[in-house]
């Protein structure tokens, strides 16, 4: 059954798009993909458990190689004797492409309703008592039960980039740059001579005090002045005396 891809699934195996899960084998699952030229593959890989495994992992990657197809007339007589011997099932499909190592895979054609990758897992576990005589529960392989897929580690990171003898140039030049204008700043707040003037310091702000107001005042009364008869009645002539001599208007 053809199933969406999950999380965890690798989008690439080799140069394989993988595009959708075919089968989940209890040594590890079965991709469909397609190569870069359009042909459609079936790859299985192996899961992270089994692929810890170094027994479950070799019979794996023995089972790819017994059926893999070697080019010329004795690669065809000798797939045939593997064949006749019972190392190869007849309904092996061919093997397109492969990877050992610590997270194998191999790729093979993609039929419908026929046999496809998932014929390299079954060698892989193993089952029974292992002493000819059952006595007691069947052998369990540990990683039993591991759904994800063994992923190739991810590639070394790249060296980090050689600098160019300009660019080395540049550096050692503006690092000296900034070196001397920190020094000659130091310099210049440390042993700056002592005779030098102080700036003059600013005057205070002038105060303004306000004055109050002028207040209003009422002017005296006049005093009487003596008339030019001499009496004393306090009456005052609007006339000055030296006029008409003395005797006053006509």
């Amino acid at each position: 059954m053809v199933t969406p891809l999950q999380y965890g699934d690798p989008p690439h195996v080799g140069p394989f798009a993988l595009q959708a899960r075919l089968q989940t084998a209890p040594a590890g699952l079965v991709y469909l993909g397609q190569a870069s030229d359009g042909r459609v593959v079936s790859v299985a890989v192996l899961s992270s458990g089994a692929a810890l495994d170094a027994a479950a992992r070799d019979r794996f990657v023995t089972a790819i190689k017994d059926a893999q197809g070697r080019t010329g007339v004795r690669g065809w007589g000798a797939s045939l004797v593997d064949r006749v011997r019972g190392r190869v099932s007849p309904d092996t499909p061919p093997v397109l492409a492969m990877q050992d190592g610590p997270a194998p895979w191999v790729a093979v054609p993609y039929m419908p309703n026929g046999p496809g990758a998932e014929r390299f897992l079954d060698p892989v576990t193993v089952s029974g008592t292992l002493i000819g005589q059952r006595h007691g529960p069947d052998f369990a392989h540990y990683w039993l039960g591991d759904r994800t897929p063994a992923l190739p580690a991810p590639p070394a990171p790249p060296p980090p980039p050689v600098a160019t003898r300009r660019s080395v140039v540049l550096a050692s030049t503006l690092l000296a740059t900034l070196v001397l204008a920190l020094l000659l700043v130091t310099w210049m707040l440390l042993f700056r001579g002592e005779d030098e003037p102080e700036p003059p310091r600013p005057l205070p702000n002038t105060q303004f005090v306000p004055t109050p107001p002028p207040e209003p005042a009422s002017p005296e009364p006049q005093q009487p002045t003596p008339g030019p008869s001499g009496s004393g009645d306090g009456s005052q002539s609007p006339w000055p005396d030296d006029l008409f001599d003395g005797r006053g208007p006509i």
